[in-house]
């Protein structure tokens, strides 16, 4: 780039403009002189040409698009001279993907350059092949690539590049390109003694032995004479030894190309490689500097995985097992963490894990560590390591940690320890006793199988069941218990609680009292086993007891008009049996034991790997569908909408088949269900973790309020859809609850705005002053492309919003991202709506969604001093500047809890400044072009004895902004908005700008007889 002037000028106008505005308007005049140019071919010399498109690249990285002068850019790869050549070579790379047509054009030409004998020339040619890997490319020209790799006449850099260039080559078209009979040539390059060609060869090797090992068994005895070369330090130039270790990358590509090899046959080339095995495990330490630790370590543990992979003798494995117990205990985090997770892989080897077993101490303090993938590895460390002779210690301290465990941890650990308490139980009390330990003090994360598996167990053990209803029976005593607890509670004292009869407490009537107590506490799904529960007590209460069996009938009774068909079902046919007698007796009979079969826990351990993929898919599986539907109707005919249909507030009826679940049958017999677990969605995540579950059990909200406001808002928005299927009705359910997702975007910054079947909306947003960037991310989900994609803004008056072009066509599988730029002009708490539309098959599918550019967003918390405060404060006297309401129906919320809200939405609590210690003062900093930096002041005065009530005073130095700010903080503070508002008439008098009062009681903030009745 030296001397280009043009250039120079051009980037430091670039990096001078004050904002995005200006850059894009300099950057489209650029682009504007430069496509003018390229038309005028006469004038265009190469110089010229070399200067414009390295603004094109340089336009380009910045993020813009550049739709022109690719051909300009490939022309370039031909020029005779180098600059002009490598600023082709660079762009083409850049600007070009491998699908391309305009790479056809330069095929030719990079072939040429490859098999010149310009070295520079070849550089440049196999960096861009390497770069871009196309099929073409490697059809054409991989041939001359392996050529170069094994030529003695070209330089080591040639050489490095063609190996590194051959390797992509192969990594995205294996079947292009030719390795037969290259066996041969890659242990000629394995006795290269240029390290740097050495490497390149050798992550070329690692490749090809991942796709097939059989054909390179020559290079196996030349990959430990490497090893032996780099731990005796023969040979080594200083620019490859990094802080006193020999080329610490070329060991670890060799013991991992050796890993791919089942075995090592010949004796004299095991017992060599088993010496450097020795003599690198013998020469690592801990040491205080952070990069020989990073490089000695990974040189070390991929010497560990090689020790592990050979099967080597157990003196070795017992070094190894040491030295990881030495690593699990110091203090860098990294390295713990790979202590553990190679010591769990050693567990797959035989003979080590009674070595293993000495360092039980140190791993479960491990569960303790503050680092969560710490506590994770050795959570699978001690899952793996258990056994009969360990069991109950590792057991009883999971147990004991699951109290203090995070909820990220609680669902994996109570799984693991059921799943223990099962395989190595010592009796069928003691896993009883854990797994009702377990629901106790981590019900919320027990899952459903952990419950169905307990009772399988008791109801196949005849001996163990006295003993299981005498510990249900005892932690139905508790006060409060989980709702899990009283499934499996009532479940197995409906079933065998007659046993325990004539023991203190345990009279038919006295366990249906305990069992009726927990039942205002249950959701709908216990109700049925709560009423099967009370007809196997009227079953066995012998001789009949009329004042409980009263009892009994009136509950059925009352659950006979119940809306859930499975609640009203049971409470009809049990009433009715109860009245035959002998008949209740038939079809309540004990329950048969359970045919055996492999654990379901087993299998879901084995399912939920640690992994991204797992946890997205996992995330996917467990999500429930919103009740907000997304309506579908014809289109309007001559303008007119058609009828909108809202949902009903029953919804569904829930089948709840368990495997301790008795289902009522039309012969009068109840056969038990087994638990059926959910099918995965194998769609991967388009943008990961952002995903945001609506609660289960949630009712349909009606997202449809609110009159057209100013700026366009439409009448209806977050969830109405039109999709016109020939002429009948079809609709398509988002997942989640859209204004759930809402009002979590208006308080963080990414996540998920939309998502149904077919497409995933999330947004990213950064805000600085008055300014905001989003940037919209459209996933498609499905193996088909979306077409007729549409989009547009629809803002209030107080925004300016302008939102990049969309694509009409979203291709399988993809994500495309749209920038969305947002100004804010004055102060408002309208919303903006983007009105998106697309068409899937035959669907054409329309959503309006509010985004979440709102008033918070423009805020910037500030932290006042007394000294700064009351200044500002007493210079706002009075309405309009300062405005004070009475609110009633507020959310009772602790102080704590207010502080904690204020802060998420941008307005800063200022600690010390009120004396009274039940009120807040807090600050804030608004932005907008109108206000600029506006300081806004806020005091809530609350009354301990009534939390529903408190009174609030807002100030700023804006009329407008001193209202909507006290309307917003109103609006968090008594109840979270659940749909788009209509536009309140502006509190501003059009002429002279006095501020018209809210409705609702405001006093003049300074008037000291003002008091609040009631609260003061």
């Amino acid at each position: 780039m030296t001397g280009m002037r043009g250039l120079s000028v051009f980037i430091s106008d670039i990096r001078n403009c004050q904002n995005k505005e200006l850059e894009r308007l300099r950057i489209d005049k650029e682009l504007g002189n430069i496509r003018t140019c390229f038309k005028n071919e006469k004038v265009l010399t190469p110089y010229k040409k070399k200067k414009y498109v390295w603004k094109m690249l340089y336009i380009h990285l910045l993020g813009y698009d550049v739709d022109f002068g690719h051909m300009e850019a490939v022309s370039l790869i031909s020029a005779p001279k180098y600059p002009e050549k490598q600023v082709g070579y660079i762009v083409t790379s850049c600007l070009l993907n491998e699908n391309n047509d305009f790479l056809r054009l330069a095929i030719n030409t990079v072939r040429n350059d490859i098999i010149g004998r310009n070295e520079t020339f070849q550089c440049l040619a196999l960096t861009l092949v390497g770069n871009i890997g196309g099929r073409e490319f490697a059809e054409s020209l991989a041939p001359d690539v392996q050529k170069l790799l094994i030529s003695s006449s070209c330089r080591p850099l040639v050489r490095k590049k063609a190996a590194l260039c051959l390797l992509r080559l192969f990594r995205k078209n294996p079947d292009v390109v030719n390795v037969d009979g290259w066996a041969d040539r890659m242990a000629q390059l394995l006795d290269e003694r240029d390290l740097g060609v050495l490497t390149s060869s050798t992550s070329l090797l690692v490749a090809l032995v991942s796709n097939n090992h059989e054909a390179y068994w020559s290079c196996l005895p030349k990959c430990v004479k490497i090893l032996e070369r780099l731990a005796r330090n023969q040979d080594v130039p200083q620019e490859y030894t990094y802080y006193g270790i020999p080329s610490p990358w070329l060991q670890v590509k060799t013991m991992r190309a050796l890993q791919y090899f089942p075995t090592i046959e010949d004796p004299s080339t095991r017992r060599s490689l088993f010496e450097v095995l020795q003599r690198i495990l013998m020469g690592t330490d801990v040491v205080k500097n952070v990069n020989k630790n990073n490089a000695s370590h990974a040189v070390l543990f991929e010497a560990l995985s090689l020790v592990m992979h050979l099967d080597a003798e157990k003196e070795m494995m017992s070094q190894c097992v040491a030295l990881l117990g030495k690593f699990i205990s110091v203090r860098e985090p990294n390295i713990r963490y790979l202590g553990l997770e190679n010591m769990t892989r050693m567990l797959m080897v035989t003979d080590v894990q009674d070595i293993i077993k000495k360092h039980q101490a140190q791993i479960i303090t491990s569960l303790k560590d503050p680092d969560i993938s710490i506590r994770r590895r050795a959570l699978d460390l001690l899952f793996g390591m258990c056994d009969v002779t360990n069991a109950k210690d590792i057991v009883e301290e999971l147990l004991q940690y699951l109290s203090s465990a995070e909820f990220a941890m609680r669902e994996e650990l109570s799984l693991k320890a059921a799943i223990l308490a099962e395989k190595f139980a010592p009796d069928l009390s003691w896993y009883v006793d854990v797994i009702l330990q377990l629901i106790d003090k981590a019900g919320d994360f027990v899952s459903d199988d952990i419950w169905f598996r307990v009772v399988q167990f008791v109801t196949n053990n005849q001996d163990l069941q006295p003993y299981a209803a005498a510990k249900t029976r005892e932690y139905l005593e508790k006060p409060a218990i989980h709702e899990t607890m009283v499934k499996v509670s009532a479940y197995i004292l409906g079933e065998y609680g007659h046993l325990l009869a004539g023991r203190p407490g345990c009279s038919p009537r006295e366990m249906f009292s305990i069992i009726h107590e927990k039942l205002p506490t249950v959701s709908a799904s216990t109700i049925p086993i709560l009423l099967s529960t009370y007809a196997k007590i009227l079953l066995h209460t012998q001789p009949p007891d009329l004042e409980l069996q009263n009892q009994i009938w009136a509950i059925f009774k009352k659950y006979e008009s119940c809306i859930d068909v499975e609640i009203q079902q049971r409470a009809v046919e049990y009433f009715e049996l109860s009245k035959k007698g002998a008949a209740l007796a038939d079809v309540l009979a004990e329950m048969p034991k359970f045919p055996e079969r492999q654990s379901s826990l087993i299998k879901k351990a084995e399912d939920a790997e640690d992994t991204a993929d797992q946890s997205a898919i996992k995330l996917r599986a467990q999500q429930q569908p919103s009740n907000a539907l997304v309506l579908a109707a014809p289109q309007p005919v001559n303008g007119t909408p058609p009828p909108v249909k809202v949902p009903s507030m029953s919804g569904s009826v829930q089948d709840h088949d368990s495997a301790a679940q008795s289902h009522s049958q039309p012969n009068g017999t109840l056969s038990k269900v087994e638990p059926q677990p959910p099918s995965p969605d194998l769609l991967s995540d388009l943008l990961g973790p952002l995903a945001i579950e609506a609660p289960p059990g949630s009712l349909p909200t009606d997202e449809r309020g609110g009159s057209t406001g100013a700026g366009g808002v439409p009448d209806v928005v977050d969830g109405a859809a039109i999709v016109p299927v020939g002429e009948q009705m079809h609709t398509v359910e988002p997942i989640g609850n859209i204004a759930e997702r809402f009002h979590a975007l208006c308080l963080k910054d990414s996540g998920v705005m939309y998502e149904d079947p077919y497409i995933q909306i999330g947004v990213k947003a950064e805000w600085q002053g008055h300014h905001g960037r989003l940037v919209l991310f459209l996933g498609n989900k499905n193996t088909s492309p979306l077409t007729s994609v549409q989009a547009r803004i629809l803002p209030p008056v107080h925004l300016k919003m302008e939102l990049s072009p969309v694509p009409e066509t979203i291709p399988p599988r993809a994500q495309v991202q749209c920038p969305l730029e947002v100004i804010n002009i004055r102060p408002s708490r309208d919303v903006a709506v983007l009105d998106f539309s697309y068409k899937f098959a035959t669907h054409m599918v329309n959503v309006k969604l509010r985004l979440p550019a709102v008033l918070n967003k423009f805020l910037q918390p500030i932290q006042l001093t007394t000294e700064e405060f009351f200044p500002q404060w007493r210079s706002l006297s009075g309405p309009p500047l300062k405005l004070q309401e009475v609110l009633r129906g507020v959310r009772p919320l602790p102080l704590p809890e207010m502080v904690n809200l204020f802060n998420s939405f941008r307005v800063s609590i200022c600690p010390g400044l009120d004396p009274n210690p039940n009120n807040l003062v807090a600050s804030t900093t608004f932005y907008s072009e109108s206000t600029r930096a506006m300081l806004c002041l806020v005091r809530i005065e609350t009354d301990p004895s009534d939390r529903t009530q408190l009174r609030m005073t807002v100030a700023s130095g804006d009329p407008t902004l001193t209202f909507e700010l006290k309307e917003y903080i109103k609006e968090q503070l008594i109840t979270i908005p659940t749909g788009p508002r209509a536009t309140p008439p502006s509190p501003l008098a059009p002429a002279a700008g006095a501020v018209a009062q809210p409705s609702s009681p405001a006093v003049a903030a300074d008037d000291p007889g003002a008091l609040l009745a009631g609260l003061l």
